[in-house]
């Protein structure tokens, strides 16, 4: 493989690899400290340029778009109706029980460790406390002041966005709930 071929397809994995636009000062600290060589902007502007050009054609439903500074790979335009469709089904999906009796645990008495939560539930937290850190809907505060400094979970801006909460206060009052209406057995009295 000659150097120009092993650079576009380096330079290619970087931008693949970013979450967000790869200025050419990135990419170039990149190389620098992986290939231990400096590479000019003169050497990478073709590169990037060559890359922009392969995915323009209609055989790939992306693109290496240059934007806000930077290079990303995005999605082409045709695409978008059917990428939105996806995205709007994953965010769609419910949250299990497990994972719902932890996030209102969470909620209502945050910052709490997933020790204080287990003893709450009576049973192990750690995939619903995953499932919720991955949806955004908890994120971690720090840790706890005791001994083997567990971490203390508490709610997101996602969380408050996802329930339109301006804030914890907003929550309904646990006093608010009805206490269930007797059974028809409890609702006889006992001579």
């Amino acid at each position: 493989m000659t150097l120009h071929l092993y650079l576009e397809a380096t330079v290619e994995a970087l931008i693949f690899c970013a979450q967000e636009p790869l200025s050419l000062s990135e990419i170039r600290a990149c190389l620098r400290e992986s290939l231990e060589r400096e590479f000019f902007t003169e050497e990478l502007l073709p590169v990037l340029e060559g890359l922009c050009r392969k995915y323009e054609s209609a055989i790939y439903p992306f693109q290496v778009y240059a934007l806000a500074g930077g290079y990303q790979f995005l999605s082409k335009p045709t695409h978008h109706k059917t990428i939105g469709t996806l995205l709007r089904q994953k965010s769609k999906k419910k949250l299990s029980k497990a994972a719902l009796e932890t996030l209102a645990i969470i909620a209502y008495r945050q910052p709490i460790t997933k020790g204080e939560i287990e003893n709450i539930r009576g049973v192990a937290s750690d995939y619903a406390l995953q499932k919720l850190l991955d949806k955004e809907l908890i994120v971690i505060k720090g840790k706890a002041e005791q001994a083997g400094r567990p971490i203390l979970y508490g709610t997101s801006a996602k969380f408050m966005e996802h329930f339109g909460l301006a804030s914890l206060d907003d929550l309904p009052q646990l006093k608010d709930f009805a206490e269930p209406a007797p059974g028809p057995m409890e609702a006889v009295a006992a001579p």
